[in-house]
């Protein structure tokens, strides 16, 4: 095949995935019309739909920073993880409908309020919009670093077209095991299809790369929820992460788990995280010579860490 039939593959197969007559955009491929007002697997058509747009002050530090990172929570999830601390939008019971010109619009406003980044909190089914309403934004200023804040379950083909218009990854890997992703996500293919659009993230952004203030401007981090009862999968996430990428990317360990009414089919997902759990997980990692890495202190795992979702800033 030459190289100007690759090209015209290529184009027709991101139009194909991007077509929401027939969404295929997750790795669930629904097929629902989503044009025509179906909903798709994510529970949402093709109108945009935001539940919160705001200065947050609980990512990362080289996230936060002093100003705060201004995200923008997507209603809707393709993944729905029994879980999901933030189950209340990922189930699409909050959020308002917006046009991707005002979406543009709030993009530039959270700039205004002084933002260190734009961060996209599960934006991946509604990624022809946010891409166009990125463009928008940043034709008519926008200069912030964009962050795509997902669970991981992304298609590779995704995150490349991504390319140019995000500069720092932040996803999840929850899981190695099929078992647990098949369990609490419905995703037994979770880490196949997750660690292959978690290798196009690094290869698009390449090493990390801070500003003068420690903010970062380039790179992955990853994310990685540690659940009740789950350190042996924990432990082999943080392997895998790091024997596969060792500095090229920052792992940060999280402890905020939250029982949430919703887990009540799940007992053993009805109690917190214990510290010496934890601190098990934690240990193994500096073990392994990770330095690249954040994790959680104090008392995380509580309901008032989860925003509200009134639509601020919508």
């Amino acid at each position: 095949m030459t190289k100007g039939a690759d090209h015209k593959t290529a184009e027709r197969e991101k139009r194909n995935n991007e077509d929401m007559s027939c969404c295929c955009l997750c790795p669930r491929e629904c097929r629902a019309d989503r044009r025509a007002g179906q909903a798709g697997r994510c529970g949402m058509t093709d109108q945009l739909v935001v539940a919160r747009a705001a200065l947050h002050m609980w990512e990362e530090p080289c996230i936060t920073g002093r100003g705060g990172s201004g995200t923008v929570f997507f209603s809707g999830c393709a993944l729905g993880c029994v879980y999901c601390q933030n189950h209340e939008i990922a189930a699409g019971h909050a959020g308002k409908q917006i046009s991707v010109e005002r979406l543009a619009e709030i993009f530039l406003e959270l700039q205004a309020k002084g933002a260190e980044n734009i961060n996209l909190v599960t934006a991946g089914h509604f990624l022809p919009q946010v891409k166009k309403a990125l463009g928008l934004a940043k034709a008519q200023g926008l200069t912030l670093p964009v962050v795509y804040n997902t669970g991981g379950y992304e298609k590779r083909e995704a995150v490349c077209s991504l390319e140019g218009l995000v500069d720092v990854y932040l996803p999840d890997l929850k899981y190695m095991s099929p078992e647990l992703a098949s369990r609490y996500s419905h995703a037994p293919d979770y880490f196949e299809v997750a660690s292959q659009a978690l290798a196009q993230m690094v290869e698009q952004t390449g090493p990390p790369v801070f500003d003068e203030r420690g903010m970062m401007t380039k790179g992955v981090i990853v994310r990685h929820l540690q659940l009740p009862g789950c350190l042996e999968d924990s432990r082999r996430v943080i392997r895998y992460l790091y024997e596969t990428y060792g500095d090229d990317i920052y792992i940060s360990i999280m402890n905020q788990y939250t029982p949430l009414p919703q887990t009540a089919p799940w007992p053993e997902l009805c109690r917190r995280l214990t510290e010496e759990e934890y601190e098990e997980l934690v240990d193994y990692a500096i073990g392994l010579g990770v330095e690249n890495g954040f994790i959680q202190e104090g008392e995380t795992a509580q309901e008032s860490f989860i925003p509200p979702f009134d639509a601020e800033g919508v």
